[in-house]
């Protein structure tokens, strides 16, 4: 079996200029407490460890995690609409419908909650059912992004897999289980911080850049 294993938010979807408000609001619903609203660039940071900083930083156990991570999947609902609405990224669907036609399964590696998930992509409009489930990696356990990428490998042994995404919090990953990295720049990172953390190509997008993708799983392949 070999997988292409995505990344979600500034890969599949577009990021968000309002992303970080529901972790302060998850936190302050359970602890009372009200983050400062600071918030550092936490592109390619999984929820746990987003969450596990944040309630460090106002000195809280983090033993609350599991159940500030359950108040987020409920605030991420239906927390999705008018300007929080979801976009998807420019030749999505193409490119995934591509890669399953290619002989490639598709799989995630995010950061976010399976919940989150549906959550952000039932927004965007795009079907959860294109990515098979056994192979969504998610974060809302683990705050070391590497550990999702072990977690695949040791899933697929014998296959070939891909990580797509767009931080070099991606190419780490991939690097840590010994997983081709493949950047796309429709996220926060230009295509020189993506090459420096270890990415074996560069898209612009998934429309410019299929040809590119296909040409790239083909050789894998072999």
């Amino acid at each position: 079996m070999n997988a292409v294993l995505w990344d979600v938010d500034g890969t599949l979807l577009l990021n968000s200029a309002v992303a970080g408000r529901l972790y302060d609001r998850a936190i302050t619903e359970v602890t009372g407490a009200r983050p400062s609203g600071r918030r550092p660039n936490e592109h390619g940071k999984t929820d746990a460890q987003i969450l596990t900083e944040r309630l460090a930083d106002l000195g809280l156990d983090a033993g609350l995690l599991p159940t500030v991570r359950e108040r987020l999947d409920a605030l991420s609902a239906d927390a999705y609409t008018g300007e929080a609405a979801r976009r998807t990224a420019p030749g999505v669907e193409r490119a995934v419908t591509a890669v399953a036609a290619a002989g490639w399964r598709n799989g995630l590696l995010t950061g976010n909650s399976p919940a989150r998930i549906r959550a952000k992509f039932a927004s965007a409009g795009l079907d959860s059912g294109l990515f098979d489930e056994p192979l969504w990696f998610t974060g809302e356990a683990t705050p070391v992004r590497a550990d999702l990428a072990r977690r695949a490998r040791a899933a697929v042994p014998h296959g070939e897999l891909v990580i797509v995404g767009d931080t070099p919090s991606d190419g780490e990953a991939a690097a840590a289980a010994g997983i081709p990295f493949l950047g796309v720049t429709t996220g926060a990172f230009d295509a020189a911080v993506l090459r420096e953390a270890g990415a074996v190509l560069v898209l612009p997008d998934l429309v410019a850049g299929l040809d590119d993708l296909l040409t790239a799983l083909a050789r894998l392949d072999r």
